[in-house]
This record gives structure tokens, sequence and C-alpha cells, in this order.
């Protein structure tokens, strides 16, 4: 079964970046807004924890997963086509 990897490469940016907005507001539910610059906030460039660094990372976090998505999708496709075709149809 191939991917469609339009779908996909759309479904995992969402995922991962709402997944890092919601994280950043539970974050600053418990915490409160700090502003630090954490782990995340020297890959994505501008996120901390803090109100704008949630839309910041939703938004590297959605062009990241979309980009691994999209990239993650076309390999499987490409393996599958692969493997069919070194397999003689029964």
């Amino acid at each position: 079964m191939r991917l469609n990897v339009k779908a996909f490469a759309l479904a995992c940016g969402l995922l991962w970046g709402l997944g890092l907005c919601l994280l950043t507001w539970w974050i600053i539910a418990f915490e409160g807004a700090t502003g630090e610059v954490t782990m995340i906030g020297r890959l994505y460039k501008g996120y901390t924890i803090s109100p704008i660094g949630s839309v910041i990372g939703l938004g590297w976090g959605f062009l990241d997963g979309f980009l691994g998505g999209l990239i993650f999708a076309w390999l499987y496709n490409l393996l599958i086509g692969a493997d069919k075709k070194a397999k003689p149809a029964t």
C-alpha cells in the first residue's frame, strides 16, 4: 500500500507543530512564561517559552514535520515500489 505523500506530510506537520505549541502552553500553565531559550529554541530560531514563542514553534514545527513526513513518505513509496518490482506476481 502506497502512502499519499501530500496528506502524510500535512498530517506530520500539523501533529508536530500543534504538539510543540501545546507543549509550550503546558509549560506556561505550570511554570509561567519564562522566555527561556531551551534546547528546542536552539534548533528553532526565535522559539522561547512564551505565548509568541509558541506561535513561532508552531510554524517551525509544522515546517519541520511537513518536510520530515514528505521525505519519509517519498522514501517509503520508493522502497515499496522497488520491493514490488523484485517479487514476481503470483
